[in-house]
């Protein structure tokens, strides 16, 4: 993922992708005084795009108890918003949302901007030399969209893709590691962000998008016309490792205080708590109105 680089069949039981607020399992009581970046015991304050729905957006209000991006009269709300909130209010912190490029949200972990990234980061052994990660908190499978009228809206295959003209998100699996994959594919220029690639598709610069499943289900309720490919998983499907797929929260190397505190927020949710909370931010993005 985005996931930012991240189908094993072992957590196929997982991946059910559906969300409403977090069900079952009651936070479980944190540390308040675990250590932060900014200085500020009182407050978390967490980096993503606000961009990258269901994931993460901008708003022009505190809708849904969205919060108020930093520096802004904006307010980010979507599932890293959600669990940036669980995370805070279980270490008694306020939660401050700092909006950031993809590729400035690590060097600023690393800088001490901020305290964490929840952003739909992929576990990946490269971040991790970089940034220490929490468990996952959230595993997402690769899709693939197209348009209903296309040649290739009744592939069964990466195989089947064979000779497409595609493209994906800078920075992430689905670029770097997914479309590779495609026999004979014209791959495209990256595209700066996750609705960037969409329009590339809806306006029929490209035959193929890959995503995962979040986004692809949120970009069905704006764009009608697109049609959602899932290859099963299996060896029909784009290969890619259990790392790509397993979503944390990175934050500074060393702040094991802070990791073992989210860790235990985590450790008290459910795979259904997951989906539960993912299919409340597909209904809650903008373009779902």
């Amino acid at each position: 993922m985005k996931l930012k680089n991240t189908a094993a069949l072992a957590l196929s039981a997982v991946l059910a992708f559906g969300l409403t607020a977090c069900g079952s399992a009651a936070s479980p009581a944190v540390d308040s005084t675990v250590p932060d970046g900014d200085g500020d015991p009182t407050t978390l304050t967490v980096a993503m795009e606000c961009a990258y729905a269901p994931y993460n957006w901008t708003q022009n209000d505190d809708a849904n108890g969205a919060v108020q991006i930093r520096d802004s009269g904006d307010y980010a709300y979507g599932y890293d918003v959600i669990m940036a909130k669980k995370i805070g209010e279980a270490l008694g912190q306020n939660v401050q949302i700092v909006k950031l490029d993809w590729d400035s949200l690590i060097p600023a972990v690393t800088s001490g901007d901020v305290d964490c990234v929840i952003a739909g980061q992929s576990i990946t052994a490269e971040r991790a030399e970089q940034v220490d990660f929490s468990d996952p908190y959230y595993y997402a499978s690769i899709v693939t969209l197209v348009k209903k009228d296309s040649k290739y809206a009744d592939a069964k295959s990466v195989a089947d893709l064979d000779g497409a003209t595609a493209t994906s998100q800078l920075g992430t699996i689905w670029y770097d590691n997914c479309l590779p994959q495609i026999p004979n594919g014209n791959i495209l220029a990256a595209q700066e962000t996750a609705p960037a690639m969409l329009v590339a598709l809806n306006s029929g610069a490209c035959d193929v998008v890959v995503t995962d499943r979040p986004t692809a289900q949120a970009a069905l309720v704006a764009y009608p016309d697109f049609a959602l490919l899932d290859f099963g998983g299996g060896e029909n499907d784009f290969q890619v490792s259990q790392e790509d797929i397993n979503i944390g929260i990175s934050m500074k190397k060393g702040n094991t205080a802070l990791r073992d505190a989210i860790n235990e927020v985590l450790s008290g949710m459910t795979a259904d708590d997951y989906n539960n909370l993912m299919d409340e931010a597909i209904a809650a993005q903008p373009l779902s109105e």
